[in-house]
């Protein structure tokens, strides 16, 4: 039933919220079995884009704005680059592909704690086209960019008010392409409605677990939500 879809939907995003983000590699595996892929991958977006503003408002003044120019401008050219190619790249060998990577850098930042990325105008360059263009072909881009993100060891409010306004940016660019290629029936539209009413819901009950959880052990929940996602990612693939 349907339901079950909107029940996950919820959870994924309370989820994404206290992690920074999820909502499209948890949910679009349970999307699959309700929908088709093109309609999954639209629909999950939707819901991640509402999530996304709904974070910006309850962590607005976190946003790291420096990271927000040099992440997002090459990500949104980036995502726009990857929605067009939807229909002719293998989706399974991707994941397969960004699974061991981030299953592999999770278990790194564990073994080296103190492994920090120089917040440097090249680094964030990389991590907002490689995760814009995955976010635009898989819709799983979140997860990388949370690699770049942490690295950095940036307070939990900033990380989580980064990424949201970073995912709305890349959002904002390929789903104008994916609905520009039908790959949402209009009989789908009703939808639209609940799905922005499950992402407030979703991330108001994210926050409040979120502000209980110290700086510190909030990075190694993150870096967990990685490796499990990883994880998925590699046995969904194969």
């Amino acid at each position: 039933m349907i339901i079950w879809f909107f029940v996950s939907g919820f959870i994924a995003t309370v989820i994404g919220t206290v992690a920074g983000f999820g909502v499209a590699t948890i949910l679009l595996p349970v999307a699959l079995l309700f929908f088709d892929f093109k309609t999954a991958l639209v629909l999950v977006a939707l819901l991640h884009l509402f999530g996304s503003l709904s974070r910006i408002s309850f962590f607005k003044n976190g946003i790291d704005w420096r990271k927000t120019v040099f992440f997002g401008i090459p990500g949104l050219i980036a995502s726009v680059a990857g929605a067009a190619l939807v229909t002719f790249v293998n989706q399974a060998l991707l994941q397969l592909l960004l699974g061991i990577f981030l299953a592999a850098y999770a278990t790194f930042a564990f073994l080296e704690p103190k492994f920090k990325l120089k917040a440097s105008v090249q680094s964030m360059v990389i991590g907002g086209t490689s995760s814009g263009f995955l976010s635009g072909l898989i819709g799983a881009g979140g997860a990388l960019r949370s690699v770049f993100l942490t690295a950095y060891r940036m307070p939990k409010e900033s990380y989580i008010a980064t990424s949201a306004i970073l995912a709305v940016i890349i959002d904002g660019a390929r789903i104008p392409v994916y609905l520009g290629n039908g790959l949402l029936a209009s009989s789908y539209y009703w939808m639209l409605p609940v799905l922005f009413i499950l992402a407030v819901g979703g991330v108001f009950v994210g926050k409040r677990i979120a502000k209980n959880i110290p700086n510190k052990a909030f990075t190694r929940l993150v870096l967990v939500c990685l490796l499990l996602i990883g994880i998925k990612l590699i046995t969904d693939a194969l």
